[in-house]
């Protein structure tokens, strides 16, 4: 699995998105004082992290997505990795 770049500073984030804090740390589930914490430096915790991404920098809505729908992927990628590229591509707009 490709790794992620690292998040470095979730404040920029949040400011380019024009959201202001409770905004967007209530989209991950997080108080907006637990996110002033973080965006002042203190250690986001992995799970954090990675909703941080998926939510705010891959932009998916979490409320859409279900095991099902992760399950399929993994299966069209696995079974059928041609198919599964082009898909992608075209999601994406290439």
């Amino acid at each position: 699995m490709k790794a992620f770049k690292p998040i470095s500073n979730v404040r920029e984030i949040r400011k380019k998105l024009g959201l202001n804090q409770i905004e967007f740390w209530s989209q991950v589930g997080v108080t907006q004082s637990g996110g002033s914490r973080y965006e002042a430096g203190r250690n986001i915790p992995k799970p954090v992290r990675e909703l941080v991404r998926l939510v705010h920098v891959e932009q998916l809505e979490l409320s859409k997505l279900n095991r099902t729908n992760m399950e399929v992927a993994e299966l069209l990628k696995n079974e059928h990795p041609e198919m599964y590229q082009q898909l992608k591509a075209k999601a994406e707009g290439k």
